[in-house]
């Protein structure tokens, strides 16, 4: 099959890779129905941090289920499946105290922007649907793998509470997810800081209440009015 791999800063490729196999008796394989570029894969691509060889890019993904290891118990082959981009067992007690991020299983999602992709530990970090979405749903299902999961994870650390002021920093995909989850947390004033009116549009659908486009000491000012 062939996948996206990238080779070093502003080296991308669509190159023929090996097809993925179960290698541990708790992998699923899924074919993806969508994938996406993150914000974090352009930090590579730009030549931040270190590179030490090719990489298979790809962590925020949907699919249905093609196999599965013989220990996977709580997902099925043909079952639509979101997966996380970071892959837990969702059984060890930093899992169970809600910090999968931690797991101490822990590895990190790439190779989703392929036909195919092995997903470790499916049991913790694969969520099955009861049925087959319509495809015009696959956009939806797709963010729901990374940018809702991580602003609501921010929601949540945040503790956000009903009747509270939250303040999201950046109106990028997580930002926006992060105004969803305060106002489902009962938020009274969400403030969106973003520069974008596009953005800002949208923040606002979502349920922010107030929007400040200024930065530094002037934003907090600005802020502090609401």
């Amino acid at each position: 099959m062939f996948a996206t791999m990238m080779h070093g800063a502003g080296d991308v490729r669509y190159e023929e890779v090996a097809d993925p196999k179960i290698l541990a008796p708790t992998d699923a394989i899924i074919q993806l129905a969508v994938s996406s570029i993150c914000g974090s894969d352009l930090w590579p691509y730009r030549g931040y941090g270190e590179f030490d060889g090719p990489k298979a890019m790809g962590h925020e993904y949907c699919g249905v289920v093609v196999e599965i290891g013989s220990d996977v118990k709580t997902v099925k082959k043909g079952q639509f499946v979101v997966g996380s981009f970071c892959l837990s067992d969702n059984t060890c007690p930093h899992c169970q105290y809600g910090f999968q991020s931690s797991c101490q299983q822990r590895e990190f999602m790439t190779g989703a922007q392929a036909p195919y992709a092995r997903i470790p530990l499916a049991d913790g970090t694969l969520v099955g649907l009861d049925h087959l979405p319509d495809p015009s749903l696959y956009p939806d299902l797709q963010a729901v793998s990374d940018v809702l999961g991580t602003g609501w994870y921010a929601a949540d650390a945040a503790r956000v509470t009903p009747g509270s002021t939250a303040v999201v920093i950046g109106d990028g995909a997580v930002g926006l997810m992060a105004v969803i989850a305060a106002k489902h947390y009962g938020a009274e004033r969400i403030i969106a800081m973003s520069r974008h009116p596009s953005r800002q549009a949208l923040a606002k659908e979502f349920g922010a209440t107030y929007i400040v486009a200024e930065r530094g000491e002037e934003g907090i000012a600005r802020r502090y009015r609401y």
